[in-house]
């Protein structure tokens, strides 16, 4: 089984290769052998449209995706390229919010005018939404922006390590409903990984989408979340083959109703 000291340097190259490292680590980059362990699909860090594109230039936002040993639970499925202990953390949006009520999201929100970069408002939102102590969590560095087009931002995913783990917990009820770490071996279970499908109508029309779920955690990670995190799993190598063809209808649906059952 690889150890977490692994995952990490994968994290850091993928950093490396497709985002912008933190200077602070840059006296001693990953060697070219170790980000050449990283696969190259001819894809890179590019995401196609989403459901609707509001009017407007989008607003800038930033995202913690923060790995760690953490909880000491390990994943229900094992895979040679990821640690059992290795988890993620993340949050359930609150079912009152006018914007994906309900959703899985990594912490994260809008640039305030104060933020320095990108990074400070990642950790920031992840304090104010989780708790966690800032100084704990060492920044490998920025992703490239991705579009979340259906409510128009450009968010900036914010990679870290938990090097000193602090408690987390929901801090504003009318902001989320649930924090939570998932180990990542289960987000790579291919009997956890659904493609998701939504029709909604919208200004312009009824709009079809489409993309990656997991069922994790007692609940459904999908839409943008669930987008960047197959996205980085993909690129880190540690994805396994699953069935796409197993449809997930979520037309309808929100985290309050039991979910539907997947099929073809």
């Amino acid at each position: 089984m690889m150890q977490t000291d692994g995952a990490l340097a994968d994290l850091q190259s993928l950093v490396h290769r497709y985002g912008r490292l933190n200077p602070a680590l840059a006296s001693g980059p990953p060697s070219s052998a170790v980000r050449d362990r990283l696969p190259d699909d001819g894809r890179g860090w590019e995401f196609g449209g989403d459901l609707y594109t509001p009017p407007g230039t989008p607003a800038e936002s930033a995202v913690l995706v923060l790995f760690g040993a953490l909880d000491g639970q390990p994943a229900h499925f094992h895979a040679t390229a990821v640690p059992e202990d290795l988890d993620l953390l993340l949050t359930q949006r609150s079912l009152t919010l006018r914007q994906h009520p309900g959703q899985v999201a990594f912490p994260g929100g809008r640039v305030d005018p104060g933020d320095a970069d990108h990074v400070a408002t990642a950790l920031r939102e992840a304090q104010e939404e989780t708790g966690l102590d800032p100084e704990g969590v060492r920044v490998l560095g920025n992703l490239p922006p991705a579009p979340l087009t259906i409510s128009n931002f450009r968010v900036t995913p914010v990679v870290g390590w938990w090097d000193r783990p602090s408690e987390v917990f929901v801090v504003d009820e009318g902001e989320a409903s649930r924090v939570f770490r998932v180990p990542v071996g289960d987000l790579v279970d291919p009997a956890n990984r659904v493609t998701t499908s939504l029709v909604r109508e919208f200004p312009t029309g009824v709009h079809r989408f489409r993309g990656p779920g997991f069922l994790v955690s007692g609940t459904l990670v999908w839409g943008f979340t669930a987008i960047v995190l197959d996205r980085i799993l993909d690129l880190l190598g540690w994805s396994q083959d699953w069935d796409r063809e197993l449809i997930l209808d979520i037309t309808g649906w929100d985290a309050t109703l039991p979910l539907p059952q997947p099929g073809r």
